[in-house]
């Protein structure tokens, strides 16, 4: 094993308006979910924090001297802002290690994505254009895009650099100021992500990060009469709270909530790859995945054989600590978190589930004080079971089979939520028909969790609102304006002369 590294914290303040300082409210504790001891302590903002952010990012938006530049003078911000988390790359990923538990290889994939969100929107703002509309008069029509002030963003524990640059990075490069929560739990990456955008030479303002808890400060950003928009990435239910206020506000939201994705194998797969792609779509980053392949159909002729030897492969993870080079499955974000999803999986026993593998806590001494639950496959369960029904967000699979595409189609639809999908099949046919049949933002074939930042990602049903990336990832965080130019010499002949 390797050794660890040396955790090495921050100081305990938030950015507020530009500027560091103490947080209003109490501290928190923020501790390593690999071992269970405290990293350091930070201190939670409040909604005065919130209201001072608030004022320093409408007056930051609202200054010629970054109102007034030019979309490729923003993106040069965006640029550097990139260049400095390549050159941190290790320090960032080895915070989030530390903090969220994921394994260091997933973490700096992460930073790279991050840093490569930031070019991508520093592209597209460099390039967008406006388009001219079809005129019915004797005009000319185009579209402007225009800032909205200030965003609140609103960024998930388990992923949180990644997701934090896919809200900073399209707001900013349209023209906002951002108010960033980071989770309760793992806010050290985005405070050190916040002394990088200091560092390229941001304009004052224009960005704040603000650590604490959602019931105070998401709260408080949500229902502040000067946010004019919010990106929400977390629960389902915290999400409809968020709509309905947003509602009151007739303020626009985008919604990145829950997912219960199904990952469908069929007869004439090919089964190597379709197993090592539903282990990946699950058990990576340890199932805390809004997209995490959780519920698994196979056609009932192959059922047994690969229900045998995904067990098989499955049990030869490696659990452990996230800095480990041979670890797949890493800690769990806190021990409350582990401790729901080892409920879930009490829950599948007593409605009928077979624990197939899994199913508890590491025995191994070395891992008795982190947040580890064992890689756990259950089946025997009917449609309507909370385990095959409600999202887990650990490292939990349910396993059904199906008899024919009606009978997956509906079972796999069978669901609140539409976030994504995953089809394994030879016959591309087949899948293309399936694909446009299941209810899923995304659907992957013959692949799984692949992401690119130019694709726009969403779900629908209770799986949110709206989308994120993609070149339209701009356009969900700006005001659209029409324009009309008159081509007439002559005076209006409505007014008489």
């Amino acid at each position: 094993m390797t050794a660890r590294p040396t955790f090495i914290g921050l100081p305990d303040e938030a950015f507020v308006g530009g500027k560091w300082r103490t947080a209003s409210g109490p501290t928190s504790e923020i501790t390593d979910p690999a071992n269970g001891q405290i990293l350091q302590t930070v201190s939670q903002c409040t909604a005065t924090d919130v209201d001072d952010a608030v004022a320093a990012g409408a007056a930051a938006s609202a200054d010629p001297g970054w109102c007034g530049l030019l979309p490729h003078q923003r993106a040069r911000y965006l640029h550097r802002i990139a260049d400095l988390i390549e050159r941190d790359a290790d320090r960032l990923a080895t915070l989030q290690t530390f903090n969220t538990g994921k394994t260091f290889t997933e973490t700096r994939a992460l930073v790279g994505s991050a840093a490569a969100t930031f070019r991508y929107f520093a592209a597209v703002v460099e390039t967008h254009d406006e388009p001219m509309t079809t005129a019915r008069g004797n005009y000319r029509t185009w579209i402007q895009h225009e800032p909205i002030g200030v965003i609140g963003a609103i960024a998930p524990w388990n992923s949180p650099i990644a997701s934090d640059a896919q809200k900073l990075a399209p707001a900013l490069a349209a023209g906002n100021a951002v108010i960033l929560k980071p989770a309760e739990w793992t806010p050290l990456v985005s405070l050190a992500l916040a002394r990088l955008i200091e560092e390229s030479g941001l304009p004052a303002g224009l960005v704040s990060v603000l650590p604490g808890r959602g019931s105070v400060v998401g709260d408080a950003i949500v229902r502040h009469p000067g946010v004019g928009k919010v990106s929400f990435t977390g629960g389902t239910s915290t999400g409809r709270g968020l709509a309905h206020i947003a509602a009151d506000k007739l303020m626009p939201v985008s919604l990145e909530l829950g997912g219960k994705s199904p990952t469908v194998v069929l007869d004439d797969a090919d089964v190597e790859q379709a197993i090592a792609g539903v282990i990946y779509g699950i058990f990576s980053s340890s199932g805390q995945s809004c997209i995490a392949g959780s519920r698994l159909f196979v056609q009932e002729s192959l059922y047994d054989e690969f229900v045998g030897r995904l067990i098989e492969r499955t049990r030869s993870l490696r659990v452990g600590d996230g800095f480990d080079p041979s670890t797949r499955v890493g800690p769990l974000v806190h021990r409350r978190h582990r401790d729901s999803v080892a409920g879930y999986v009490d829950l599948a026993r007593e409605e009928g589930g077979r624990i197939l593998c899994g199913g508890a806590i590491p025995d191994d001494p070395a891992l008795a004080c982190g947040a580890y639950y064992l890689p756990t496959i259950i089946d025997g369960l009917g449609a309507q079971a909370r385990a095959c029904r409600e999202e887990i967000f650990g490292p939990v699979l349910v396993v059904l089979p199906f008899t024919d595409d009606d009978d997956l189609v509906a079972k796999a639809n069978d669901s609140v939520y539409g976030l994504a999908a995953g089809i394994w099949t030879r016959d591309y046919r087949r899948a293309l028909a399936l694909a446009g049949r299941i209810d899923a933002g995304t659907v992957w074939i013959n692949t799984y969790k692949a992401f690119s930042i130019s694709t726009p990602f969403g779900g629908i049903k209770e799986s949110g609102l709206g989308t994120e990336k993609g070149r339209e990832g701009i356009a969900a965080y700006s005001r659209v304006k029409g324009v009309y130019l008159g081509m007439d010499p002559e005076p209006n002949p409505w007014v008489p002369a």
